[in-house]
């Protein structure tokens, strides 16, 4: 079985300036990662069918939702905010599901942090530098590391969601 596409997916441009490549690369694997839940109920984007793995696709995109939300609000911006499902007792809290999670309000979640974390970089410069001190190590980062870090974070784990899903139904699919 493959996948079938209703979400939309733009390859990026092969010949775009950098910042729109950038920006093509991040929405295009953005798109994947929901492109791989699609079809599927709630209890099966729950599964963790690759044991010992805790991975399931309702976790990546939980996890993607905080990832959107530190690189880009937290590093690059130096908004001061609470992790989403991640506490201090419990620091994988974005892949630790309860069973009452639901995609419609996982996804809105994650599509607010997406849109949120492209109005963070809405207008400014790649070459643009994190505060000092944003970063727990005290690293600073560039807009353009940022989007190459995201891009290669949706690209691991969109892998991970193509074997996800084939265990969960047998699709399969680019």
């Amino acid at each position: 079985m493959t996948i079938s596409s209703g979400s939309h997916r733009d390859e990026p441009s092969t010949t775009a300036d950098e910042r729109e490549m950038l920006d093509g690369w991040l929405d295009y694997h953005r798109a994947t990662l929901v492109w791989k839940c699609e079809g599927l109920q709630d209890a099966q984007l729950r599964l963790t069918p690759l044991a010992p793995s805790e991975l399931s696709l309702l976790g990546l995109v939980r996890h993607m939702s905080e990832v959107e939300r530190y690189w880009f609000r937290e590093i690059m911006l130096g908004e001061e905010l609470p992790d989403l499902y991640c506490t201090e007792e419990d620091p994988d809290g974005d892949f630790h599901l309860g069973g009452t999670e639901s995609w419609a309000g996982t996804e809105q979640v994650w599509r607010t942090e997406v849109e949120l974390a492209r109005q963070a970089a809405a207008g400014r410069p790649l070459e643009l530098v994190s505060q000092p001190g944003s970063h727990r190590r005290g690293k600073v980062f560039s807009l353009r590391w940022v989007y190459t870090h995201m891009i290669e974070e949706y690209a691991r784990h969109n892998g991970h969601a193509d074997l996800l899903r084939e265990r969960i139904d047998g699709a399969t699919g680019d």
